[in-house]
């Protein structure tokens, strides 16, 4: 995992559930560091800088697209 880099960073562990299923129905390679401890004792989320979103350089395109399509689609799934 040492290759992986930070995509994203979030606050809270409900932010990022709609975002698991969208990474693994695109066949993402991922995973969310620090949200265990941030689903356990919600505060540290801050302590511990966030929820960070940890993806392999070749799929940080793919990343970044459905981060933006997410934030963007005029729904109400929009990240925080």
């Amino acid at each position: 995992m040492k290759q992986f880099i930070t995509a994203a960073v979030f606050s809270f562990p409900h932010e990022i559930t709609i975002l698991k299923h969208l990474l693994e129905e695109a066949g993402v390679h991922y995973y969310f560091e620090n949200e265990t401890m941030a689903d356990l004792l919600p505060m540290y989320s801050y302590v511990l800088g966030g929820i960070k979103l940890q993806v392999h350089p070749n799929d940080l395109e793919t990343v970044n697209y459905i981060l933006q399509k997410l934030d963007t689609s005029g729904n109400n799934l929009k990240i925080v």
